[in-house]
């Protein structure tokens, strides 16, 4: 195997992590590390500090996660529920020693879900730069709803770490069956283009670490840490 097999072979691996799997559940795969920042061509306000990045904002349509843009250049502690301007839905950066924490929030379940998701390819390219020109499809289960966040997410990784790269600017859930815990889901967006999409910092896994799911009167909050890579493969 020559060196680039071997690069393509390593990112395309899901390994798993007794370390990080909560205890008595077996899980099939494992993702560990989200890719470190976009380049000078993404605005400053994309840029992480101590603290959380501005939280998302909706430019035209509430529903539709391919018109956000952060409108502060300031970095703000992480916004709660509490928070007047919060939007209902939405999503940020935290930083977490050597790894990201996405934030994300809605009004249920299915959006707080999307906006996960669409924070984590947020954090590997400017998603304004995607065009939703073609549909990808999916499906994911768990065991409770933290192993299906972490499956959800991991097969949206997935389908971006292999041919044909997609890259979603926009989630749709489908179905999200609470009971079952499953989901099918749609994604809008097209295949990753270095000559056309900013080239970030690379998601490497997703991790169960300090993962959370909370639910409060307005809606819910998910709180997920990945790994990040030092670099970022696309051939």
């Amino acid at each position: 195997m020559d060196m680039e097999e071997e690069m393509r072979s390593e990112k395309r691996r899901h390994e798993t992590s007794e370390s990080d799997a909560p205890p008595a559940k077996e899980h099939k795969k494992q993702l560990a590390d989200i890719p470190t920042h976009l380049s000078d061509n993404i605005p400053d306000s994309l840029e992480l500090g101590n603290e959380c990045a501005p939280p998302t904002d909706i430019a035209e349509n509430e529903n539709s996660a391919n018109r956000r843009a952060l409108e502060s250049d300031d970095q703000q502690p992480h916004t709660g529920p509490e928070d007047p301007d919060r939007p209902s839905r939405g999503y940020e950066y935290c930083d977490h020693t050597a790894d990201i924490q996405v934030h994300s929030w809605g009004v249920n379940l299915k959006e707080a879900f999307e906006e996960c998701c669409v924070g984590m390819f947020g954090y590997m390219t400017d998603l304004r730069t995607v065009e939703p020109r073609d549909t990808f499809s999916l499906e994911a289960e768990g065991q409770d709803l933290e192993s299906l966040l972490f499956h959800f997410l991991d097969e949206w990784l997935y389908a971006f770490c292999v041919e044909p790269f997609f890259t979603p600017n926009e989630i749709n859930i489908l179905e999200f069956d609470e009971v079952n815990y499953r989901i099918k889901c749609e994604g809008y967006g097209e295949p990753f283009d270095l000559q056309k999409h900013p080239q970030g910092t690379e998601v490497k896994a997703i991790t169960y670490s300090a993962m959370q799911i909370k639910k409060h009167d307005k809606g819910y909050d998910i709180y997920v840490i990945v790994d990040i890579c030092k670099f970022f493969f696309r051939f």
